[in-house]
């Protein structure tokens, strides 16, 4: 089981991670720290744990990853933003994250909208935010963030879907050591956006995304949209172009035309 101990020896990041709570099981990390959110937990807490019963997922959906192999932990942000901005947090969640699994598994990352990680065609990371809005602001947002780390065995079902990153990379990963430059990474990133906009984040998101210019198709409530990636809109929506005109989308699950299927399923999040 994690330790706080453990987690925090040699953690570089001086607010984030200031605050650890472990569990060898949870119900869901995001279900905690939305919690410790609510009685004004401080910005940078962090909730972990080894396994959870009910995962978290975009749209409802659950996730349960092998225990002791992987990372699943949410964290508290309070970002100064516009209810309507906070489609780009995932954003700048996923390039940090992205960021470090890169150099540390030393195998090209992929980010891919709206907020999953990729390795080979093959999911391994999610991102979930969870927030709260007072009087039009944001009072907190909770970002899960679930990853397939050293587990080497998937269901049937996820056998060509998931992956993890002792797979592409061939070497076990040292999971606190993982979480520590995360935190490093997510906590550097976050005051630099803080500073230069959340929409500076635009760029670096796109450097990791091989979607701009791919036929891709978005299911969103029941309907399906299809066409061409142009690039993202400023508060991070995707932008479509579809039937001669451009649409904007915020969420749904995308497949990549003339890629596998795997590429349009959901994997890890918390």
């Amino acid at each position: 089981m994690f330790t706080v101990q453990a987690l925090r020896e040699g953690l570089k990041a001086r607010v984030f991670g200031g605050t650890i709570y472990t569990f060898e099981t949870i119900d869901s990390t995001s279900n905690c720290a939305r919690a410790l959110a609510g009685c004004f937990a401080p910005e940078g807490t962090v909730v972990i744990s080894e396994e959870q019963t009910a995962g978290k997922g975009r749209l409802g959906r659950t996730w349960l990853a092998n225990p002791r192999e992987n990372l699943t932990f949410s964290i508290i942000l309070r970002p100064a933003l516009p209810p309507e901005a906070v489609n780009l947090l995932p954003l700048y969640v996923a390039v940090s994250v992205a960021q470090v699994c890169q150099q540390v598994a030393r195998t090209k990352i992929e980010c891919k909208w709206p907020n999953d990680l990729m390795v080979n065609g093959k999911k391994f990371g999610g991102i979930l935010l969870e927030g709260s809005v007072k009087q039009n602001e944001l009072e907190y947002v909770v970002v899960g963030i679930g990853l397939n780390v050293n587990q080497t065995s998937f269901s049937p079902e996820l056998q060509q879907k998931a992956t993890s990153l002792r797979l592409a990379s061939g070497k076990e990963i040292n999971r606190e050591m993982l979480f520590r430059e995360i935190l490093l990474r997510l906590e550097t990133d976050y005051q630099t956006v803080k500073t230069s906009g959340f929409q500076s984040i635009l760029p670096s998101w796109l450097s990791f995304s091989s979607m701009n210019g791919k036929q891709i198709s978005v299911e969103q409530n029941g309907s399906v949209f299809s066409g061409t990636v142009k690039g993202l809109s400023p508060d991070g929506g995707l932008i479509l172009q579809t039937n001669g005109a451009e649409k904007t989308l915020f969420a749904g699950d995308v497949t990549i035309v003339g890629l596998d299927p795997a590429n349009g399923v959901h994997a890890p999040r918390h």
